[in-house]
C-alpha cells in the first residue's frame, strides 16, 4: 500500500500553530526586529513555511527515503556514472576525528596529518595516471576539464601561440565541448567510423597550428578502447598540440594501462566515481587534475609539498591559472579515495578492471540476442545496446523498457546516449556487482521484452510518479510549489 504521507509535500503537511518543539517564555525584555536589524532588511511579511511537528518531519523524510532507488538497496546498471556500491569503512574513517572536524583555515603546521594524506593521494594519483603533476583542486569531473582546459591555455599564451581549436569525437560526454566552450576556444566534433572509433582521416582534415587539444575518453562512451590512440596523440603532438584523456572510464583501465603512456597531456579523475564516493542528487564530487611536467606550473594552487625535513607545506605553482577551488578540493570525498587506493593497493586496482571489464563483458553476452550491440565483439567496463529492432517488431522503446525495470526493482541504465546508436541502452555493472544479480537483472529484460507493448508502453506502475512530462518540466520549471499547476 503506498504512504499517503511520503507523497505530499511537507507543506500539505502544514497545519497553523504545529511546532517542532514548544520553548518556555523568555525571561528576556522584547525586543522586535525593527530594534535590531536597518528596516530595509527586513521582510514585510514571514515566509511561508511549513508548520509542522517532529513525527511529521521524521516519517516525512524517512518515508520518502524508501521511494528512491540508491546503489545501497538496488542495482544500477548505470553506464556513464559508475554508481557502485561505496565502502561504509570509507563513510566511518573519513568522519573520524582529526579528519572530519578539521578547519582548513588552520596553520599547515596544525594538520601536517591532513597534509600528508593529500600529498599522498597527488602522489597515488600521479603514479596511476603515469603523469607527474597533479592538483586536487577540482571539485568535479566537469571542472577538472574546464580547469585542464584553462592551463592549456595559460602554456600556449606563454609560448606566444594563438590556438583556438578544441576538436573532439561525437561519443564525447557532453561536458567536453562546453568546458572547452568555457575555458574560449572553439570546439569541433568530429563523426566517429562504423566501429565506433575515432576517424583517423577526419582528425588529421583538422589538425593544424591553430590546434590546441583533442578531448577524448578512452574506453570510450561506447564501451571500447581506442586502438589508434597512440597514433592519434603522435598526430597531435606533431602539430604542437595537446591530448586531453577524459577519466570518467578510467574504471577499466586502472592498474592496466596509463594515460600518460599511451600518449595523453591531461587528464581529471572521477574520484567520487572510480574511487567510491556517494554521489549522485548533487552530492559532492572530486575531479583531481594530472599533466606533464610542462603544464605543472599552470595548474592551480594550492599543492602540497613535502620537503626535505619531511613536512608538508602548501605551495602555488609560479605561473598558476589561480583557484578554482576553495582551500584544497572536496577534501571528504579526496580521504574515501585515498582509503580505496591504500586498500586494494596496485595489484587491486588491477583486480578492480578486470572484474569490470568481465561483468560487462558477461551482462553483453547475456543480452546480445535481444538487445543487440552495434559496436565491437567485445566491450571494455560498459557497452552501449540497441533497443531499435525491438521499436521496429513490436513498437516497445529504450524509454519503456527503462520505465519497467523500476517495477522489476532495478535502477534504469542511461538511455539515447550516446546519439550514435538509436535507442541507446548503456549498461555499466561494475566490478561490485555479483553474478547473481547479472543473472537476475538479464531475466527481467528478458521477462519485459515478452510483455504486453501496451503494458510497457505505461510503466511503471508500482511508483508514486509513473511518466512526467519531462520536456514540459525542462521548459517550464515550477520554481515554486505554489506557483505549479494542481497535480503536477
Amino acid at each position: 500500500m503506498r504512504n499517503q504521507q511520503a507523497t505530499k509535500l511537507l507543506f500539505e503537511l502544514s497545519h497553523p500553530g504545529r511546532r517542532g518543539a514548544i520553548y518556555p517564555a523568555s525571561d528576556v525584555p522584547d525586543r522586535t526586529l525593527g530594534d535590531l536589524f536597518p528596516s530595509d532588511h527586513l521582510a514585510e511579511s514571514l515566509p511561508p513555511l511549513p508548520e509542522v511537528t517532529e513525527p511529521d518531519v521524521v516519517r516525512h523524510f524517512v518515508n520518502l527515503s524508501t521511494l528512491n532507488m540508491s546503489v545501497d538497496t538496488h542495482f544500477y546498471p548505470l553506464g556513464s556514472c559508475t554508481m557502485k556500491y561505496n565502502p561504509k569503512r570509507h563513510e566511518r574513517l573519513a568522519r573520524l576525528p582529526g579528519i572530519g572536524d578539521l578547519h582548513p583555515n588552520q596553520r599547515p603546521e596544525d594538520h601536517q596529518g591532513m597534509l600528508a594524506l593529500l600529498f599522498d593521494m597527488q602522489e597515488m594519483l600521479s603514479e596511476v595516471a603515469g603523469l607527474p603533476a597533479v592538483s586536487l583542486q577540482p571539485a568535479a569531473g566537469a571542472q577538472g576539464e574546464f580547469t585542464a582546459l584553462l592551463a592549456a591555455a595559460a602554456y600556449f599564451r606563454d609560448r606566444g601561440e594563438n590556438r583556438t581549436k578544441v576538436l573532439f569525437p561525437s561519443s564525447a560526454h557532453g561536458t567536453n565541448p562546453a568546458s572547452a566552450a568555457l575555458a574560449g576556444f572553439d570546439t569541433i566534433q568530429l563523426k566517429q567510423t562504423s566501429n565506433g572509433l575515432v576517424d583517423l582521416e577526419e582528425l588529421a582534415s583538422h589538425l593544424d597550428d591553430q590546434t590546441a587539444v583533442f578531448m577524448i575518453t578512452n574506453p570510450n562512451t561506447v564501451g571500447l578502447f581506442e586502438p589508434n590512440i597512440k597514433r592519434i596523440s603522435n598526430m597531435l603532438h606533431d602539430v604542437g598540440g595537446l591530448v586531453y584523456i577524459d577519466g570518467a572510464n578510467m574504471n577499466a583501465i586502472l592498474g592496466i594501462t596509463r594515460p600518460g603512456d599511451f600518449g595523453g597531456d591531461m587528464m581529471h579523475y572521477n574520484v567520487h566515481k572510480t574511487f567510491t564516493g556517494p554521489h549522485g542528487a548533487g552530492g559532492p564530487g572530486s575531479g583531481p587534475i594530472a599533466v606533464r611536467d610542462f603544464l605543472a606550473d599552470y595548474l592551480p594552487g594550492p599543492i602540497v609539498h613535502r620537503g626535505d625535513d619531511g613536512s608538508y607545506s602548501l605551495e602555488t605553482p609560479s605561473k598558476s591559472i589561480g583557484r578554482v577551488r576553495s582551500f584544497f578540493g572536496n577534501v571528504g570525498i579526496l580521504v574515501r579515495g585515498y582509503c580505496y587506493l591504500r586498500t586494494l593497493g596496485a595489484a587491486g586496482l588491477r583486480d578492480v578492471s578486470e572484474q569490470a571489464v568481465l561483468n560487462a563483458n558477461y551482462l553483453k553476452a547475456k543480452l546480445e540476442d535481444i538487445l543487440p550491440v552495434p559496436n565491437g565483439q567485445r566491450c571494455m567496463h560498459e557497452f552501449v545496446a540497441s533497443a531499435k529492432q525491438v521499436k521496429q517488431q513490436r513498437g516497445v522503446t529504450a524509454m519503456d523498457i527503462a520505465k519497467r525495470l523500476l517495477d522489476y526493482g532495478f535502477h534504469a541504465p542511461t538511455v539515447y546516449f550516446p546519439l550514435d546508436v538509436p535507442e541507446a541502452m548503456m549498461m555499466e555493472p561494475t566490478e561490485t556487482e555479483s553474478k547473481e544479480t547479472l543473472d537476475a537483472f538479464a531475466d527481467a529484460v528478458r521477462s519485459i521484452l515478452s510483455e504486453d507493448p501496451d503494458l510497457l508502453h505505461t510503466a511503471p506502475h508500482s511508483t508514486s510518479v509513473s511518466r512526467p512530462d519531462e520536456v514540459t518540466a525542462g521548459r517550464n520549471p515550477c520554481l515554486s510549489w505554489m506557483s505549479c499547476p494542481a497535480g503536477q
